[in-house]
């Protein structure tokens, strides 16, 4: 059976975006169609776009990067404490 993921409310005010290009972007809460924590740049609109090594290329979907809130935590940040038993 698949868990399903707590919703996050909307946020009520502007936030900051950042991609992994550090490009920001700053869209007001109408603008943010989505309650999850990180956003998908499809758009890829710039010249370095297809070569950044942030981008991602899904199967069956078109590429994207992710759009970060400025200042939140990269997910995998917890892991960098982890001691693993050699």
């Amino acid at each position: 059976m698949a868990r399903s993921r707590s919703a996050r409310p909307v946020p009520a005010l502007p936030v900051t975006f950042r991609a992994g290009c550090s490009r920001e972007w700053t869209l007001a809460p109408s603008e943010v169609a989505s309650a999850e924590a990180d956003l998908a740049y499809t758009e890829q609109a710039f010249p370095e776009c297809p070569a950044c090594p942030h981008r991602v290329e899904p199967e069956g979907t078109l590429p994207f990067c992710t759009l970060r809130p400025v200042g939140a935590a990269h997910p995998f940040a917890a892991l960098a404490g982890l001691q693993l038993p050699e």
